[in-house]
């Protein structure tokens, strides 16, 4: 009797060391699983480039020059879209936006002397990509509702980036005091949401109708 204990003891026991083994085998591994995921982690952060923005009136300035060469942009493909337009309505629109965005241009340009910085472009990537898609959409449909419902999905397309540019500008511009910057970007802000206004109206009344 006294073997048979002696032998559930051991095994007892044995189990309990193997039970060791395995949760400091687990813990091992759960230690070398987290490490991977922390590098990882890490890797993820990007590098700041050269020039690139250290504070807010730095990202207000970039913003500047990025919406000043979107708006000079979108001035040379306007014409475009309202030669490929087939209604009346649209057309007048797009030739209205067109003076529109050259006061807007001029207006970029009083907001960049109010700062005492010479006006600057660099290249908005987003712009160039909303007006590429302009042009494909024109390409991609047939002269006449379908293509002036194509147009103006792709002009709010633009208006929308450009509501948003111009809101968070005045945002930047209101928190870092500069009041008269702050006048220009809003007179601009509120023109867009109307355009935008205007352009809602257009594809609500015949011309999706006319697209089905």
């Amino acid at each position: 009797m006294a073997t048979t204990k002696d032998k559930k003891g051991t095994t007892a026991k044995n189990k309990s060391a193997d039970s060791k083994k395995s949760s400091t085998k687990k813990a091992t591994t759960k230690k070398k699983d987290t490490a991977p995921k922390s590098k990882s982690a890490d890797s993820s952060k990007v590098t700041a480039k050269k020039g690139a923005a250290k504070d807010l009136q730095d990202l207000f300035e970039d913003g500047l020059k990025d919406i000043y060469w979107a708006e000079k942009a979108l001035k040379k493909e306007l014409p475009k879209m309202e030669k490929n337009a087939s209604s009346k309505e649209l057309k007048n629109a797009i030739a209205s936006h067109l003076k529109e965005t050259e006061e807007q241009i001029k207006r970029l340009e009083a907001v960049f002397k109010s700062l005492g910085k010479k006006a600057q472009a660099e290249k908005c990537d987003a712009m160039a990509g909303l007006l590429d898609e302009g042009k494909g959409i024109i390409e991609e449909t047939e002269i006449g509702a379908v293509r002036d419902a194509g147009i103006i999905a792709a002009a709010q397309k633009v208006e929308h980036y450009e509501i948003a540019t111009y809101g968070t500008l005045a945002a930047f511009a209101k928190v870092l005091g500069h009041k008269e910057a702050l006048k220009l970007l809003l007179e601009t802000l509120k023109e867009e949401k109307k355009c935008d206004k205007t352009l809602t109206g257009l594809a609500d009344t015949n011309l999706n109708s006319k697209a089905e």
